[in-house]
């Protein structure tokens, strides 16, 4: 039986094989003691954290990183065995459960340390820590050598903490100007040069640095976030890339009605669109509660392998589309896909919407199930 959230036909189609072959394509691009760290934070990039996290795994990733407490938890509920690495801000009350829940956290002040220890039971497990670099992307991390040397210090003198990691995060490893990241580079081999001992895991290349950068950057791991996905994080990446991206998102619904209106008939909220001639239009049900928002008026979706435009203004569950012909109820409609010789890409939302391509699936809600192929 149907649970209630399939009955609706819109859904999000999540190509696991796509993102397998994704990762295995890195694996054979890495030098072989190269680590996979697998992103997936905002629900894996708004892809589904458990079934891309056991994609990634069984293709070759060996680490697991998230962004906050929660999703550090939610996966480990899912997968006891692989690392765990939380890349933001944790408070240090969270230090007791990320111990006995064997999750690495991120750490950049010595005195997140001291706190964090008087919340761990002498008798537990001991907790992981990376260190986190500002290299010059001005998030979170250390800021000059003194820092790592006094946050170095403050981990080994402290009882149930170890540094198990250091890493920094490039701003612009995805760009053809490379005088920032080599900046980052060059402060960040500073700080490995004066750490007294290099822990076990330095990792510092994203995606970009990963695929188009020197090999020298992947040193222990990479972190494999939005090309996992089949995405490129810009242009100039996926024009030098050294193999090809599997895009694994669709994103379907279909027709629910359809009729004809005349000239001078008016479709939607505001009565924005005007019908030009008499024409068919088609209603899908999805709208800006399920992601799709009102900046994607206008914007084309696939029926019967052609492109048709959105028209009207997009409502909170509902979308209109200008039909060439009348359509059964029920016609398959690809917002986010392919139909025939036609792709509808996220690339080619993110330009609709001014933004970056990471974006499009994030903001794609929860009320959208994601269906596994």
């Amino acid at each position: 039986m149907k649970t209630q959230q399939h009955f609706r036909p819109t859904k999000a189609i999540i190509d696991l094989q796509a993102i397998q072959q994704n990762v295995e394509n890195l694996k054979k691009f890495l030098r072989p003691t190269v680590q996979i760290i697998a992103v997936v934070k905002a629900n894996a990039y708004g892809h589904g954290d458990v079934a891309v996290a056991q994609a990634a795994l069984d293709a070759g990733a060996t680490i697991l990183a998230v962004a906050t407490p929660e999703e550090a938890l939610h996966i480990r509920a899912h997968f006891t065995e692989p690392d765990i690495l939380l890349l933001g801000a944790s408070p240090a009350s969270f230090a007791p459960y990320a111990a006995e829940q064997r999750i690495i956290l991120t750490v950049f002040a010595s005195e997140w340390v001291q706190q964090a220890a008087s919340f761990i039971d002498k008798e537990a497990l001991p907790l992981r820590l990376h260190i986190k670099v500002d290299s010059g992307m001005n998030r979170i991390g250390i800021r000059s050598e003194q820092e790592l040397l006094e946050i170095y210090q403050t981990i080994q003198s402290t009882d149930n903490v170890e540094l198990d990691g250091l890493f920094t995060h490039f701003a612009t490893a995805d760009e053809e100007d490379t005088a920032h990241f080599e900046e980052q580079v060059h402060f960040f081999e500073r700080c490995l040069s004066i750490i007294p001992s290099k822990p076990r895991l330095v990792h510092a290349s994203n995606t970009a640095a990963s695929l188009v950068k020197d090999p020298y950057l992947q040193y222990d791991a990479v972190r494999y976030g939005i090309s996992m996905y089949g995405l490129a994080p810009s242009s100039y990446v996926d024009s030098i890339a050294p193999f090809s991206l599997q895009p694994a998102f669709s994103l379907e619904s279909e027709l629910v009605h359809v009729k004809q209106i005349k000239a001078g008939d008016c479709v939607g909220y505001g009565a924005t669109y005007v019908a030009p001639t008499d024409m068919w239009l088609g209603t899908i049900p999805i709208g800006y509660a399920d992601g799709v928002i009102r900046k994607l008026g206008g914007q084309e979706v696939l029926i019967d392998g052609q492109r048709v435009p959105i028209v009207g203004r997009i409502c909170m569950d509902q979308c209109m589309v200008a039909l060439p012909k009348a359509y059964p109820i029920g016609e398959k409609v690809t917002l986010i896909g392919q139909q025939g010789q036609h792709i509808v890409s996220v690339d080619e939302w993110a330009v609709k919407l001014e933004t970056i391509n990471y974006e499009v699936p994030c903001i794609i809600t929860a009320r959208v199930p994601r269906i596994y192929l």
